[in-house]
């Protein structure tokens, strides 16, 4: 007997693997969910799709993980395929107010009202300025992923990448895999520190295991411990790195694209709209939503995946499960049971304690940023204007906001709002938590308004 299902008005926002597991358990318990994504077909970051006709396998995309990609993929079409999930791609939210999703669409805007709203936002590149980082053909780590991934091309044809964490690693050996020519691997985290967090890292050994493996292929591109010193450019882009090994020597190292990444920042945009309350995280150093295990927020909203925690892939899949189930459970219907999830994000949770550790954001780096770099891309801000506002502003992120436009620009925060903080704090003498945390305000991206004052013809608000 076929499974009898109600019209609710319960929203996923992305369909990254916490919201492809979200609309699962939703559709799957007779709740057909609403599911709002930005790029033409649901995967997320992770397990981006391809356009149709592109020739590379999905083996070759997602090396060990192509099966798990495929597994996601194959769910979501047959979610949508059998009506049991509403999906709207290529549509962006850009506000929330009043128990209301503001999109724009490719028809338009559009308002989508809910009842329950589950966010899967995932995550953004972490980025720390560094002098020269401003010039044309410096890119995220995101971005070169992006680009292999959506177009089979690499973003230069001397490349290095610098930061940290294992997207750097990733990255590194899926252009070497491509043929690109990579001329270093350059991580700010130490090595030791990296073997001291192994007690936290063995909460999930295979993983360990694959690292350790990705990072050998890499040999002796890869060093340990550095510190960025600048990217020298002229009017084409990068013509080279400087950067400091271990002990101290100082390298230039020759290219014309630089990929830059400090590990994850949760897209936590939208949850600032929803009214959730936040908590800054030590170990991540940055602002973390404020939830319950199961992803409860505030009422009516839930939070999964790296938009929540950055637990990776196969967290976020978990944690894209419970708070479907927690969903489920406040509107009174029956939910599966969750206990075997919950362990798994106990582990999931230590794995990426252990992740923070071994690959700490680099504080001290930012902290010495010489005063004429530049750490807002969009707005031209620099480091020293942020020290002198930080004076003028009491050393609060919002006062030095409304002095210096930090924050105001294209990415509105994503970027710069981190090392803002930390410079700010360090101008004071105060904890980064003390220095605050900057608003947010809808739009929460840059929004055409001749796009945005056309509102889509034909389609009844639901």
């Amino acid at each position: 007997m076929a499974m009898t299902r109600e019209r609710s008005k319960v929203i996923i926002v992305g369909a990254g693997p916490a919201g492809i597991r979200a609309a699962e358990t939703l559709a799957s318990n007779g709740i057909r969910p609403i599911v709002i994504d930005e790029a033409q077909k649901a995967g997320g970051q992770i397990y981006r799709r391809p356009p149709e006709g592109f020739v590379r396998s999905p083996e070759t995309l997602y090396g060990s993980d192509s099966a798990k990609a495929r597994t996601l993929h194959q769910l979501f079409d047959s979610l949508v395929a059998s009506g049991g999930v509403e999906h709207h791609p290529q549509s962006s939210v850009v506000a929330l107010a009043d128990g209301a999703l503001h999109v724009l669409t490719s028809a338009g805007r559009r308002i989508f009202p809910y009842d329950r709203l589950i966010l899967a936002t995932g995550a953004t590149d972490r980025l720390a300025p560094v002098p020269g980082w401003q010039s044309a053909g410096v890119y995220s780590l995101g971005a070169a992923q992006i680009a292999l991934k959506a177009q089979g091309v690499a973003l230069g044809q001397r490349i290095v990448l610098a930061g940290s964490g294992p997207l750097l690693t990733l990255v590194a050996v899926q252009l070497l895999k491509a043929g690109a020519k990579v001329e270093a691997v350059l991580d700010t985290a130490p090595l030791w520190g990296q073997i001291a967090a192994l007690p936290y890292l063995m909460a999930r050994p295979g993983l360990v295991l694959r690292g350790s493996l990705l990072r050998l292929r890499l040999g002796r591109l890869y060093r340990a411990g550095v510190s960025i010193e600048g990217i020298d450019f002229d009017g084409r882009g990068p013509t080279g790195i400087r950067w400091r090994d271990a002990g101290g020597h100082l390298h230039l190292t020759a290219c014309d694209m630089v990929g830059l990444g400090w590990h994850l920042r949760a897209e936590t945009q939208l949850a600032g709209l929803a009214h959730c309350d936040f908590d800054c995280d030590a170990d991540w150093a940055q602002w973390l939503p404020r939830t319950d295990r199961m992803g409860r927020a505030v009422d009516g909203v839930y939070l999964a995946g790296d938009g929540l925690r950055i637990l990776g892939a196969d967290g976020a899949e978990v944690a894209g499960r419970l708070a479907a189930a927690a969903c489920l459970a406040d509107m009174g219907r029956p939910a599966p049971d969750v206990t075997a999830d919950l362990r798994r994000l106990d582990r999931c949770e230590q794995f990426a304690r252990g992740i923070a550790r071994a690959f700490p954001w680099p504080a001290r780096m930012v902290r010495a940023l010489p005063n004429e770099t530049i750490v807002c891309r969009c707005e031209g801000i620099t480091a020293g204007q942020l020290r002198q506002n930080a004076d003028y502003g009491g050393a609060e992120a919002n006062r030095v906001k409304s002095l210096s436009r930090i924050g105001m620009g294209r990415c509105q925060g994503r970027f710069c709002q981190i090392a803002a903080a930390e410079l700010i704090a360090g101008r004071a003498g105060l904890a980064v938590r003390d220095a605050g945390r900057l608003r947010q305000q809808a739009p929460v991206r840059p929004v055409p308004i001749g796009d945005w004052i056309h509102e889509a013809e034909n389609i009844p608000r639901l």
